[in-house]
C-alpha cells in the first residue's frame, strides 16, 4: 500500500513540475499580428472605391467579368485541362489524405495478430527439469491469437490539434488553387487581349503599307511626268520595305503569343479564334474596388496565408504538448496453447492482458527543445507572410486603380490625337495630288498618323491589361460554380 501511495505521488509531482520544464520562446507570434494593423482605405483620390458591406467587382463570376466567348471558351478549356491547377488538386488530395491520417492517430488501434514459436531448452536447466518432471515435450511449440489494441490517451490535445493543423492545411491547399485558377484566368485574358492587339496592328500596318504603295505609285507617275525626282520615288519605297518588315516582326510576335495561349490552356499549338475588329470598343465591367477590409475575404492568397497561420498556431501546441506526460493503454485478447489440440480450449487457452503506462521525457530532450523551437519559427515565419501578403495586395489594388484611371485618360487624348491626324491624312492626300504640298509632308503626316495608331491600340491593350490586373489583385477570378466540397473537422 505505501508503494503504490508512493508511486502515485511521484507521478503527481511529475505532471505539476513538467510544465515548468518548457523552454521560454523568443519572438511573439500574437504580439506581432496585434500589431499589425491593414489601412482603412486605398488612399484619398482614387476612383471606383466602396463600402466595406457593398459587392465588389472581385465578386463578380469571371464569365460576367470576359463577355467574350472566344476568351471564355479559353478560359474554360484552361480549367478542364491545365496541368498546373491538376497538380494542385493532387495537393489538395493529399492534404485531406493528411486529414484522415492525424485522424487515426488519435482513435483506438484495433487488430487482429497471430504467432507461432518452437521452443527446446536445456536438459539440465531450471526449465528443462521442471518440463521433464511435468512430462511436457522437449520441444514447445507455442502457438497464440486473438485481438490487440493500443490506444494513446490525448490528454493535452497533441494528437487532436496535430488533426485540427492538417485540417487547416488542408484549406490552405484549396485557397492554393483557388489563386493559381485567378492567376492563371488572368493570364489568359490579358495575353488574348495582346494577342487581339497585335492583329490590330497588324491590319493598321498593312492598311498603311497599301496607302504608301499607292503614294509610291503616285509619285511615279509624277517623276514621268518631270513633275517629280527619283528622291521622292526611293523614299516611298523605302518606307513600304521598312514596315513590310514591321509586319512580318507582328506575324512572328502573334506566333509567339498564340502558342503561349495555347501553353497555358495546356495544350499543343493550334490556330485560335478571336475576333479583333471590335477590340478599340472593348469596356468592361463598371469598377467597384471596395475597401481594403474586402481583400481579407476575396483574395485566396491572403485567406491562404491565414490558414497557414492557423496550422503554425497549432503546430506549436502539438511540439509544446510533447514536454508533457502521455497516457497508453494496451490490451490483448486471444487463445494460447502449446498444444494445437488444446489451442481453442476455453476458458483454459484464453488469455487477455491490459497494461497502461505513463511517460514523460526527463533526459535528452534536446530534439524536442529544437522541434519546439522550429515550431515556434515556423509560426512567425506565417505571421510574416500573412503581413507580407496583406502589404502585396494592397499595393498591387493601389498600383492598378491608379492605371486604370491614368489609361483612361491616355486612351482619351490618343483617340483625339488619331482622329485629327486621320483628317490630317485627307487633307494631304488631296493636297499632295494637287500639287500643293511635297511629297515629305504627305509622308510624315502619314507616318504620325500610322505611330498613333499603333500607340492607341498598344494604350488599350494597356488598359484592358490593367482591368484584368486589377480585377485579379482584387481577388476576383476564383468563384466555380461547383466548388470543391470541405471536410467537417
Amino acid at each position: 500500500m505505501r508503494k503504490s501511495a508512493l508511486y502515485l505521488a511521484l507521478c503527481a509531482t511529475s505532471l505539476t513540475l513538467l510544465p515548468g520544464c518548457v523552454p521560454s520562446l523568443s519572438g511573439d507570434a500574437a504580439k506581432e499580428m496585434a500589431d499589425f494593423q491593414a489601412p482603412q482605405t486605398y488612399g484619398p483620390n482614387l476612383p471606383a472605391q466602396t463600402e466595406a458591406t457593398a459587392p465588389t467587382v472581385a465578386q463578380l463570376p469571371w464569365k460576367d467579368f470576359f463577355p467574350d466567348p472566344q476568351l471564355q471558351g479559353l478560359i474554360d478549356t484552361a480549367l478542364a485541362q491545365s496541368q498546373e491547377l491538376r497538380i494542385l488538386e493532387q495537393d489538395i488530395t493529399i492534404a485531406n489524405n493528411e486529414i484522415s491520417a492525424r485522424q487515426g492517430e488519435y482513435l483506438p488501434s484495433v487488430g487482429v495478430g497471430a504467432s507461432y514459436e518452437q521452443e527446446r531448452v536445456g536438459k539440465f536447466t531450471s526449465q528443462g527439469v521442471s518440463d521433464e518432471a511435468n512430462e511436457l515435450p522437449s520441444v514447445l511449440r507455442n502457438r497464440e491469437a486473438g485481438l490487440y489494441t493500443r490506444w494513446e490517451v490525448d490528454i493535452w490535445k497533441r494528437l487532436r490539434n496535430a488533426k485540427q493543423s492538417a485540417y487547416y492545411e488542408y484549406l490552405a491547399s484549396i485557397e492554393g488553387r483557388k489563386f493559381a485558377q485567378t492567376r492563371l484566368i488572368a493570364e489568359i485574358a490579358s495575353t488574348y487581349y495582346e494577342l487581339e492587339a497585335l492583329d490590330q496592328q497588324l491590319a493598321i500596318v498593312k492598311r498603311y503599307i497599301d496607302t504608301l504603295q499607292r503614294a509610291q505609285q503616285v509619285v511615279q507617275y509624277q517623276m514621268e511626268a518631270a513633275q517629280a525626282n527619283a528622291l521622292a520615288v526611293n523614299r516611298f519605297a523605302a518606307e513600304v520595305q521598312k514596315n513590310q518588315s514591321l509586319q512580318f516582326r507582328l506575324q512572328q510576335d502573334i506566333t509567339v503569343a498564340e502558342n503561349r495561349l495555347n501553353a497555358l490552356v495546356g495544350r499543343f499549338p493550334q490556330p485560335l479564334e478571336r475576333h479583333a475588329e471590335d477590340f478599340l470598343a472593348k469596356e468592361p465591367p463598371a469598377l467597384q474596388s471596395g475597401l481594403p477590409a474586402n481583400l481579407l475575404e476575396n483574395r485566396p492568397d491572403i485567406q491562404q496565408a491565414t490558414y497557414d497561420l492557423k496550422a503554425a498556431e497549432l503546430n506549436v501546441s502539438v511540439a509544446k504538448a510533447r514536454f508533457y506526460p502521455s497516457l497508453s493503454l494496451d490490451a490483448g485478447l486471444g487463445f494460447q496453447s502449446f498444444n494445437g489440440k488444446y489451442f481453442l480450449n476455453s476458458p483454459e487457452s484464453l488469455f487477455y492482458n491490459v497494461a497502461a503506462s505513463l511517460t514523460a521525457p526527463l533526459l535528452n530532450r534536446l530534439a524536442i527543445e529544437a522541434d519546439y523551437r522550429s515550431a515556434n519559427s515556423r509560426q512567425l515565419q506565417a505571421v510574416y507572410e500573412y503581413q507580407k501578403t496583406v502589404i502585396d495586395a494592397y499595393v498591387e489594388v493601389i498600383n492598378q486603380l491608379n492605371a486604370v484611371a491614368n489609361l483612361k485618360q491616355t486612351f482619351a487624348d490618343k483617340q483625339a490625337q488619331v482622329a485629327s491626324l486621320d483628317k490630317a491624312i485627307e487633307d494631304a492626300d488631296v493636297l499632295f495630288k494637287a500639287a500643293r504640298i511635297d511629297y515629305l509632308e504627305a509622308l510624315l503626316t502619314q507616318r504620325d498618323a500610322l505611330e498613333a495608331q499603333m500607340e492607341l491600340v498598344e494604350n488599350k491593350q494597356q488598359l484592358l491589361g490593367a482591368y484584368v490586373n486589377l480585377y485579379r489583385a482584387l481577388g476576383g477570378g476564383w468563384q466555380d460554380p461547383t466548388p470543391a466540397a470541405t471536410p467537417t473537422p
